[in-house]
């Protein structure tokens, strides 16, 4: 099954798909074995910079190694591709889905720039998202400018996207303050198009927002800094109480404590109860 159709089904039956960035062997080891473990479908993401570290055909073949060793049912995407080029580049290599995000530029040239993508994907049959409204990006001040729902049927309509992530609260990064989502925002933008409906920045956004935003219509949710920060905080702790330069021995610690947070991720998402 295509992404796009996927996410139009967890759309029709209010369900939703875990997205999660991963930035080496490691931490795509640690979410691919959460998902095994709870039998769920997961959506693997790649940043700009995660492409530029690992390099293109390094990342997608890593990516599609991984799912096929783990028997994990899995897309790849793209996550805030700001550079068509590099866009097309993902499409080229086999990327199942990406994102174009020229969501900081006026309406009627982030209009543009992701009909060209929507065409240039459709040779592939990828699932294309864009972003509509103000979503902090790491660094940037967190005062929202909200995606208002008339702006997003027309932007779909204009644009032919299957995905549109809608700032509705939430922010990348760590918050300052506990987040508190716009649900009934939501669920007006969800009335309003047929796109699904993504939510990034969950990190640091609590459970139960989490899952009344599904029930609202979100459809797919992006997890990223929560996984940089437990792998490298349970890795400097490792490092810290030992002097082992085999780092067969110690990644796996910090590989594990990256596996439980999203296994905890998917109970959420999946609507299950946290002991």
């Amino acid at each position: 099954m295509q992404l796009q159709d996927k996410l139009a089904l967890n759309k029709k039956e209010g369900k939703a798909l875990l997205a999660t960035n991963f930035y080496n062997f490691e931490t795509l080891a640690a979410v691919l074995t959460a998902a095994k473990n709870h039998h769920s479908e997961l959506i693997l993401q790649l940043s700009e910079s995660s492409l530029k570290y690992m390099g293109l055909d390094v990342a997608v073949s890593l990516a599609k190694a991984g799912i096929e060793q783990f028997g994990v049912k899995a897309w790849l995407h793209m996550d805030h591709g700001s550079d068509v080029n590099l866009v097309k580049a993902c499409l080229d290599a086999g990327f199942d889905s990406v994102m174009i995000d020229a969501s900081e530029k006026p309406f009627d040239e982030n209009v543009k720039i992701t009909k060209e993508i929507v065409k240039y994907a459709e040779q592939f049959n990828a699932n294309v998202e864009a972003e509509l409204g103000y979503i902090a990006k790491l660094g940037q001040g967190q005062n929202m400018v909200y995606t208002q729902p008339e702006e997003a049927k027309t932007f779909v309509e204009e644009t032919g996207i299957n995905a549109l992530a809608v700032a509705v609260g939430s922010a990348h990064g760590f918050y300052k303050e506990t987040p508190k989502l716009q649900l009934d925002l939501i669920a007006e933008i969800n009335a309003a198009t047929p796109a699904a409906l993504v939510l990034h920045g969950s990190s640091g956004i609590p459970h139960d927002q989490i899952q009344e935003s599904i029930r609202r219509g979100i459809t797919k949710i992006n997890l990223a800094t929560e996984i940089k920060n437990i792998f490298m905080k349970k890795l400097q702790e490792v490092l810290a109480g030992s002097d082992e330069i085999d780092l067969r021995k110690v990644f796996p610690k910090a590989t594990q404590a990256a596996t439980d947070l999203v296994s905890e991720k998917l109970e959420v998402i999946n609507l299950q109860v946290i002991a």
